[in-house]
């Protein structure tokens, strides 16, 4: 069998141990990237295709008539048109659960940072302010404490309920969103009265026509003045456009965002040098050294689980 690997550069492939895919008795072919115009002729005689975040759609599937399996080297699968899959006899699996410790940590990260305004401080000591205080330190910006504060959660999948759960190390109180239009589950609060109680909110959903722009200018306005937003889901949950006036009239005392709408970003409005108070990673919580490694392995799994005739993480 003939497999590919569409952006095996996206793990940095030369630091994995790739043992759980060589392993397999498929023919591998690695590309570092592809761009949109060669997916097609690229995967057109694989049966086995890896995609991290190239897409698949119609098109492309149709022209690989050899194709058997995809899997996803990531949770989400936005990036796969799942219904030209399934019409063409496609399984598709992806893999769940495996950056969840990376996620987690990368949230908790932006949220300090930006509660005690640590780049602020570790540009003014780089300036030499610190060399030049009157006092042993200073005190130039606000410093807040997660205790006692209340985070908001939008999406209680495994990643929601980790981050609840060292929200409560932290001694912060938890509420857990619901869709509005709906009767709330137990536990449970209707986002649009969630967003005007809650110190943090973070995003943990996936990216669907029901999540897109789900935090526009509306909810952004609806959202306590000081409060914070965390975004290590998806880019598109979140207008872009709104978070940047929302922080630059100070509404929002800050946003941690890892994910943008369009991936390498080119002209994106959160690309200014002058918003307040935004820490910009670049979608870099789930990639630890060893969440890779974990997906790497469990790809391998999924592929092995498929040629035994018992394939595991189906998406449909």
């Amino acid at each position: 069998m003939r497999g590919v690997f569409l952006d095996a550069g996206s793990l940095v492939q030369s630091a994995m141990d790739m043992t759980p895919l060589e392993g397999t008795t498929i023919d591998w072919g690695y590309y570092d990237a592809t761009p949109a115009t060669v997916v097609a002729e690229r995967i057109a005689e694989a049966e086995v295709v890896i995609t991290n975040k190239v897409v698949l759609d119609e098109k492309a599937l149709a022209a690989a008539k050899r194709l058997k399996l995809v899997c996803i080297a990531a949770t989400g699968t936005n990036n796969v048109d799942l219904e030209a899959a399934k019409r063409g006899g496609v399984t598709v699996c992806n893999v769940r659960g495996y950056a969840t410790p990376s996620v987690v940590e990368h949230v908790f990260t932006l949220l300090l940072a930006l509660m005690r305004h640590l780049p602020a401080y570790h540009q003014a000591v780089q300036a030499g302010r610190w060399q030049r205080s009157a006092h042993f330190s200073f005190i130039d910006y606000p410093i807040h404490e997660l205790h006692g504060k209340l985070m908001g959660i939008v999406g209680y999948g495994e990643l929601g309920q980790a981050v609840g759960n060292l929200a409560g190390a932290f001694g912060m109180q938890v509420l857990i969103a619901d869709r509005d239009g709906i009767v709330p589950r137990p536990g449970r609060m209707p986002l649009s009265e969630l967003l005007s109680v809650v110190d943090v909110l973070t995003l943990h959903c996936p990216l669907s026509n029901e999540t897109r722009g789900l935090i526009g200018a509306k909810e952004l306005r609806a959202m306590k003045r000081g409060a914070m937003l965390i975004n290590t889901a998806r880019g598109g949950i979140v207008d872009e456009l709104a978070l940047l006036e929302a922080l630059r009239s100070r509404h929002l005392g800050g946003a941690g965002v890892d994910v943008l709408v369009r991936e390498p970003p080119d002209d994106n409005p959160l690309l200014g040098a002058d918003i307040p108070n935004l820490i910009l990673t670049p979608h870099i919580a789930w990639a630890s050294r060893e969440a890779r490694q974990r997906l790497v392995n469990e790809i391998g799994e999924n592929i092995q689980a498929y040629l035994q005739g018992t394939p595991r993480n189906r998406v449909d």
